[in-house]
């Protein structure tokens, strides 16, 4: 039987792969997704959430619209990086709409359903997921596991020197997050390195439909290219639930919160040995085998 996935999401090109990988996935049944903005406004997130399933024939998936803004301050968008609007590529205009539920009320709701044969994957800023906790202190123990992509514990930032976008963009959820969810973080140490080559991306670029649009989201502006490729993170979350491409380990992780330079940095004690080093309370990836990254991918993309 397919493990049961809600996809928490920011459409987002990232986010469109994401979700084309595992609604291709055999191992895989999508119950839900839920958006929240973060590369975009969360109506345009909603909409392309929308539209990435006209695109992919898959209407049946429900999609719940949640927060507006991060719990503190104001929603700052990453349009330049993700195209206008916040997607790339000739996506259809949906027919479907979002259903009533809010979205920390249908993560709740399909928390109660599926229990621990649910795994949460939130790949955008943690809003929705800090106000499910809120409102259930015990989400989080309901479902199976719970994977973030954010932070940069091992690295540096790619919003400021310290902090990564989706942690930046509400570090005060996120810090409610790794306090109270015990959540797998995938963050840019193993999501930097894991780039998709660009003759890759240009020969999907260059084929038929789909594959040409999925081609247009991972075609990211030259300024973020890397080693001949690019980075496409929420693709690693992705590509690990499906092919276990990442090692993680069980480390004590904080966020600032504070105004100060290191707002939204996550902080692993990776100390071997300290009086005061806190017990873990989440599973840090530290490593990812790229190119089995890159088969999981390619797999899935070139048989949609």
């Amino acid at each position: 039987m397919a493990q049961k996935v809600l996809l928490d999401v920011d459409p987002g090109t990232d986010d469109a792969l994401l979700l084309a990988m595992l609604l291709e996935a055999d191992d895989w049944d999508v119950v839900g997704i839920t958006t929240v903005a973060g590369n975009a406004t969360v109506g345009k997130t909603t909409h392309n959430a929308l539209s990435i399933l006209e695109f992919l024939d898959r209407t049946d998936v429900p999609v719940a619209r949640g927060a507006h803004r991060p719990l503190v301050d104001e929603h700052e968008d990453a349009e330049w990086v993700h195209g206008p609007d916040g997607i790339r590529g000739d996506l259809p205009e949906p027919s479907a709409e979002p259903v009533e539920a809010e979205a920390s009320d249908f993560m709740l709701e399909t928390a109660r359903e599926y229990g621990e044969d649910l795994t949460v994957a939130a790949v955008g800023p943690l809003t929705n997921v800090a106000v499910a906790l809120a409102r259930d202190p015990t989400f989080a123990d309901r479902v199976g596991d719970l994977y973030f992509m954010g932070g940069a514990a091992l690295t540096s930032g790619n919003a400021t020197p310290a902090a990564e976008f989706n942690a930046l963009a509400d570090p005060i959820a996120a810090s409610r997050v790794v306090q109270d969810a015990t959540p797998k973080m995938v963050g840019l140490g193993v999501t930097e390195p894991a780039i998709i080559r660009e003759e890759t991306v240009e020969r999907w670029r260059s084929s038929a439909e789909p594959l040409a649009t999925v081609g247009e989201w991972c075609n990211y502006p030259d300024k973020l290219k890397h080693d001949g490729g690019y980075s496409v993170p929420d693709a690693v979350v992705g590509a690990h639930m499906i092919g276990d491409v990442l090692e993680f380990e069980d480390l004590p992780l904080a966020v600032d919160t504070s105004h100060g330079p290191s707002r939204g940095a996550t902080i692993a004690d990776t100390r071997d040995e300290a009086e005061n080093k806190e017990p873990p309370n989440a599973a840090v990836a530290t490593a990812v085998d790229v190119e089995a990254y890159r088969e999981v991918v390619s797999d899935l993309v070139e048989s949609l």
